[in-house]
């Protein structure tokens, strides 16, 4: 029997079964990443903000401050107030205003309070003037407290060593109030010197300018109704004033050198 080739009549070749395979997959390649220019680390920046923000950078922008106050006052003068007046386009009331908010910039500049409270009561009037001056003594305190106690409280609270400065510290911290309304009373202690001190203690906002106000008055009335009746030095009320002035001082001066021993052996 003839195969199928045979019957065809030619001699057929097998064709070779194509080999089934799939196809390929092309793989898309990931494109090159940008170039990214070098960046200083982040830690660089968290540095430099700690540097800055660091206690002692806020203590000398503190002291630049003052410094820069203090130049400011001895170019401009504010004791002219007491020979040449307030500028004339303001009176009443709201010369009184601009005058307590000049008062307080002035004594955060170290500008001493008794010539500002003589000025008050030259120009206002016993009554008038001594409101002005208070005013001005609130804000000038409450100021100086609070840039002493954002600036400088944490630089110079670690260097409260010495007995007397722990001592200081230690009552205006525990009896604030007392001990600042005693700092007002007695003009013995600088305005200053009170507002950074109290700022670098414990001491509360509330104690302090509550303790600030009501221990100025007698002191502050004093020099403003001296000012007010200074063309009359031998009235009655002008004797009173330089009498509240000088007692409560000689007074302050003797409780002080009592106190001395008992700090010290705190």
């Amino acid at each position: 029997m003839l195969d199928a080739t045979t019957r065809s009549g030619g001699t057929a070749t097998a064709s070779p079964r194509a080999a089934a395979t799939e196809p390929a997959v092309a793989v898309p390649t990931a494109p090159p990443a940008p170039v990214v220019p070098s960046t200083p680390p982040a830690g660089l920046a968290a540095r430099c903000a700690g540097v800055l923000l660091s206690p002692w950078a806020r203590l000398s922008l503190l002291l630049v401050l003052l410094t820069a106050a203090g130049v400011s006052v001895l170019l401009f003068e504010p004791q002219r107030l007491l020979a040449h007046g307030w500028p004339p386009q303001l009176g009443g009331a709201v010369a009184a205003v601009v005058f307590a908010a000049a008062y307080g910039l002035c004594t955060v500049a170290f500008v001493p309070r008794p010539l500002l409270n003589l000025a008050a009561g030259a120009l206002f009037g016993s009554q008038l003037g001594l409101a002005a001056a208070l005013a001005g003594t609130v804000l000038g305190a409450g100021a100086a407290f609070g840039l002493g106690r954002v600036l400088g409280q944490d630089a110079l609270r670690p260097l409260l060593r010495g007995r007397l400065l722990k001592a200081a510290d230690g009552q205006l911290s525990r009896h604030g109030f007392r001990s600042m309304m005693a700092a007002r009373l007695f003009p013995g202690v600088p305005f200053w010197a009170a507002n950074y001190c109290a700022a670098v203690s414990r001491m509360g906002w509330t104690t302090f300018l509550l303790a600030t106000a009501l221990g100025s008055i007698p002191n502050t009335a004093a020099y403003a109704v001296a000012g007010a009746r200074a063309s009359a030095p031998t009235s009655p009320a002008f004797l009173l004033a330089m009498a509240c002035i000088v007692v409560p001082a000689v007074l302050g001066t003797a409780v002080a050198w009592r106190k001395r021993h008992h700090l010290r052996n705190r």
